[in-house]
Parts: structure tokens; C-alpha cells; sequence
């Protein structure tokens, strides 16, 4: 916890503001390689009470697809989704403890997957400690607790564009990959029928030599 002394009323706003931001929890945003046949589990100590939101999206591999289990403490499934390109769910947690959620590829026999999650436990903290104050908030205040609702729009806005644009580069890249494979066989099957051609008509307007034999008595 920080703590800061300013006199100017204004300005020790504005910097409580920054240290805020600064000192406000982050969610957990991992991008992380998922290998065929494989399972990938990842644990979080949740308080009971607390409202949590998973968010995934498959961003490269094979059909985009994955399986996902979501585990409260005593092992009973609280989500379960199978062959999802992407999902969200929410939930609030009913007990004290880890839970558990994993990521599957094991339907896949030689494509491996790039997955994105975002686990958000809990809400953010006011931007003002006293927002509950019984006086009302400054206009500067109310200013900025619109622009960071705004800048935290924007944050999510930016996350979901990048996992878009990295899953079109994927596909593009796929495509591309396919297309000139399909070319060079293209290129190879024309070379082989131009030289069939040739050989054939080769063939037609060869002279063919006949041999005769002459016996004599």
C-alpha cells in the first residue's frame, strides 16, 4: 500500500488516481502452447463469495477447438465444454479453496493448439476508497472514474482485436501454405502431360521402318 502527502487537492487526486491503477489486482491473462494428446490444468485459491469470470479462445492449430473443465475444491464440475473454439462463464464461487480448470487436446492426434484465457477473480476496487462517502464526487473526480471505466473498455477492446488478428494471421498463414503446395503440384502434374504429350506425338510422325526379307530359292 502506498501512501502519499500532497497539498494541492487536485493534484494529490490525479496521483492518488495513478497509484490506484497501479496498485489495482490484475486478472490472469496467459497465452500458452497446448501439444496434441496433451492436458493443461491451472489452479487459483478463490474466498467463498467471490464472482469469478473464465474466458478462453482458441487462437491457432487444427479446427480451433479445445476442451475445458472447470473444478470447485471438492472436484465437482462447475463447467464443462467440449470441442469449444472459444466460450466465457461466470460463476461465484460457494466455498473456501483451489479450484482447478484445465484445458484438453487429447481428441487431437498430431495438432497442437494456441490458447488464450482470462480468469478474473473478484472486481476491481473502487477508484476512490470513500466513493461511498455521503458527500457527492468532485466533477474532476466523476471525470475520472468515467475516463478509467473507459481505458478498461478500451483494454478489453485491444485484447480481443490482437486474439482476432493473431487467429486471422493464423488461418492466412494455413492458407497460404495449402495454396503453394497446390501450386507446386500443379506445376509438376502440367510438366508431366506436356512431356507425355510430346513423346506421343513424337510417336505419330516418326517413320516406322519396315524390314523385308527376300528368300531366295
Amino acid at each position: 500500500m502506498l501512501h502519499c502527502l500532497v497539498n494541492d487537492s487536485r493534484v494529490g487526486s490525479l496521483l492518488s488516481i495513478f497509484l490506484l491503477i497501479l496498485g489495482c489486482a490484475t486478472a490472469s491473462e496467459i497465452t500458452f502452447e497446448l501439444p496434441d494428446n496433451a492436458k493443461q490444468c491451472f489452479y487459483e485459491d478463490i474466498t467463498q463469495g467471490t464472482k469469478c469470470t473464465l474466458e478462453f479462445q482458441v487462437i491457432t492449430g487444427g479446427h480451433y477447438d479445445v476442451d475445458c473443465r472447470l473444478e470447485d475444491p471438492d472436484g465437482i464440475v462447475l463447467y464443462k465444454e467440449m470441442k469449444k473454439q472459444y466460450d466465457s462463464f461466470t460463476f461465484t464461487a460457494s466455498r473456501n479453496g483451489t479450484y482447478k480448470f484445465c484445458f484438453s487436446n487429447e481428441f487431437s492426434t498430431f495438432t497442437h493448439k494456441t490458447v488464450y484465457f482470462d480468469f478474473q477473480v473478484g472486481e476491481d476496487p473502487p477508484l476512490f476508497p470513500s466513493e461511498n462517502r455521503a458527500t457527492a464526487l468532485t466533477q474532476m473526480e466523476s471525470a475520472c472514474v468515467s475516463i478509467h471505466e473507459a481505458l478498461k473498455s478500451v483494454i478489453d477492446y485491444q485484447t480481443h482485436f490482437r486474439l482476432r488478428e493473431a487467429q486471422g494471421r493464423s488461418r492466412a498463414e494455413d492458407l497460404n501454405t495449402r495454396v503453394a503446395y497446390w501450386s507446386i503440384g500443379e506445376a509438376i502434374i502440367l510438366l508431366v502431360v506436356s512431356i507425355g504429350q510430346v513423346f506421343l506425338l513424337k510417336s505419330f510422325f516418326s517413320d516406322k521402318r519396315t524390314t523385308t526379307t527376300r528368300v531366295g530359292s
